[in-house]
């Protein structure tokens, strides 16, 4: 997996130029097309024999990067790969913060097949590993992770996103005393910066999709945090999708060791617009772009920033 890391950068950095044009242009087809186009097209030319686990959905509504289709030139180590080729495709058309594009990768079995339904996640950084539970009320929780990373219940910062079914838990964290940060898109990329000490957040909290939890495991597993979540199917027809993709016990709590099973995982995202954890795409005089990237590996730990300047493929 590490002799891919380079590899997989790549992938997200040409996904992420071939967006880039159509930053603030209002057309999601196209800016997602073009993403998918470049991030299937680099992925096809590693030599490796990869599956898309989570991707751009079914074979009916997807015709590039669905799940099961094969990547890469099918020889060499078996690996899973989850896509999302611009998270924040309606950030990135109309020229807001919080658009990358990312994936993430595991040995062939190694990560959990989420079915594209809401799944409740909770996200702690190394101090509170193994603290938290996601069964207990989220007022406990927060005061576990008080107490693991040394804080009063007064200077321990919450993230939730933005949406009205979150309300009762904002209230419930204001309540103890805790502070509530919101957020409006991008939940991988707030997960994620949970576990990244200098971001300074205590926890992430919510209901969001299945697919970006998945994702963001694998990131969490790279920098020694923790995860836990629960799918929450809203129909039979969800909850038997879920038994279909072997997950005999649908509303049971996930642990990490569940979302992502080893420990050789590896995670690759590159900034299109702003993040709290990357700079958007830069361009030069000389038409040139500068991409900032993020390299996280299960392995040894290590997070990476990675700039890098390619010239604007557009300009002959």
């Amino acid at each position: 997996m590490k002799n891919l890391t380079f590899d997989f950068l790549k992938v997200t950095e040409q996904a992420a130029i071939a967006s880039y044009p159509w930053v603030g242009s209002g057309d999601k087809l196209k800016a997602d097309g073009a993403a998918t186009n470049a991030m299937r097209d680099t992925l096809n030319q590693i030599n490796f024999n990869g599956r898309i686990v989570i991707g751009e959905g079914e074979l009916d509504d997807a015709p590039m990067l669905y799940i099961g289709e094969q990547v890469g030139t099918g020889f060499g180590t078996k690996v899973d790969i989850a896509v999302d080729p611009i998270e924040g495709t309606t950030s990135t058309v109309n020229g807001q913060d919080n658009a990358f594009t990312v994936i993430a990768a595991a040995p062939r079995g190694a990560l959990l097949h989420a079915p594209d339904m809401y799944m409740e996640k909770l996200v702690v950084g190394a101090k509170a590993k193994d603290k938290v539970d996601i069964n207990a009320s989220l007022t406990e929780n927060v005061h576990t992770v008080a107490k693991a990373n040394g804080k009063n219940i007064n200077d321990v910062k919450v993230l939730i996103q933005k949406r009205e079914r979150h309300n009762k838990w904002i209230e419930e964290i204001r309540n103890i005393g805790a502070k509530v940060h919101l957020f409006d898109e991008g939940d991988i990329t707030y997960a994620v910066a949970t576990c990244i000490k200098d971001q300074e957040i205590d926890l992430f909290y919510g209901i969001g999709g299945a697919p970006e939890g998945v994702v963001a495991a694998v990131a969490v597993k790279c920098l020694n945090g923790d995860m836990q979540a629960r799918l929450l199917p809203r129909s039979r027809k969800e909850y038997d999708r879920c038994v279909e993709m072997g997950l005999e016990y649908p509303e049971i709590a996930l642990r990490l060791s569940d979302l992502v099973k080893s420990e050789e995982c590896v995670f690759t995202a590159t900034g299109i617009t702003e993040n709290i954890l990357l700079d958007g795409i830069k361009t030069d005089a000389e038409s040139n772009y500068t991409t900032h990237s993020l390299i996280l590996n299960g392995e040894s730990k290590q997070l990476r920033y990675v700039k890098c300047k390619h010239p604007n493929p557009h300009v002959a």
